[in-house]
């Protein structure tokens, strides 16, 4: 019997692998051996399957980084394994999964984002308190616009029109971009703990 998350878990990853302009109802349902029924009995439309694939992506993303954040042992820690699985990630995702969705379903990313509670801002916002405690980061920044600068940031560094992966390497954008401000948020004793771990943030794929 396929079931509703079956059908989830499959178009989610034909989504990722192709993007979801190339994706329709028929491909999905001969990589399943399946009819449109199954599917139909399940979702409106495409978009409404989309939608159940993005909320399923967010939610598997979201676990990744608990499970980081959770067996790690500092602020700085965390952020440079979370980092290496977003530039892992963006290895794996194809382009096309998030600009198809932006070009043809407008407001569907940031609705998705919003309905699993804005998770990577509230995870930046928690390392940030976490560091402070720490006494890694200084006391007085404010960890609101810095969970939201950290993340314009990581959307930079995936820029890939402004830096052409044949001119700028991700490791060239890291040292570049995000560890100077996060140099720049560090106390004395968190700019030596950066500089001890500053080998989490080289990532070569």
């Amino acid at each position: 019997m396929v079931t509703k998350e079956l059908i989830i878990e499959k178009a989610t990853k034909l989504f990722v692998e192709n993007g979801v302009k190339t994706v329709t109802i028929d491909k999905i349902v001969k990589e399943m051996h399946t009819s449109k029924r199954s599917i139909y009995n399940h979702f409106e439309d495409k978009i409404d399957l989309l939608r159940a694939s993005l909320a399923a992506y967010h939610a598997t993303v979201k676990q990744e980084n608990e499970e980081i954040i959770n067996s790690s042992e500092n602020a700085i820690e965390a952020m440079g394994y979370l980092h290496q699985q977003i530039i892992r990630r963006s290895y794996q995702v194809n382009p096309n999964f998030f600009s198809d969705i932006l070009n043809y379903y407008p407001g569907l990313l940031h609705e998705s984002y919003r309905n699993t509670g804005k998770y990577a801002h509230q995870e930046l916002v928690f390392l940030a308190e976490w560091g402070i405690r720490d006494g890694i980061f200084q006391k007085d920044m404010d960890v609101e616009v810095v969970g939201k600068t950290v993340l314009a940031l990581l959307k930079l560094l995936k820029n890939n029109k402004q830096f052409p992966v044949s001119e700028f390497s991700k490791e060239r954008l890291t040292f570049g971009i995000l560890v100077p401000y996060l140099r720049g948020l560090c106390t004395l004793k968190g700019i030596e703990l950066l500089k001890m771990q500053e080998e989490l943030f080289r990532v070569t794929i």
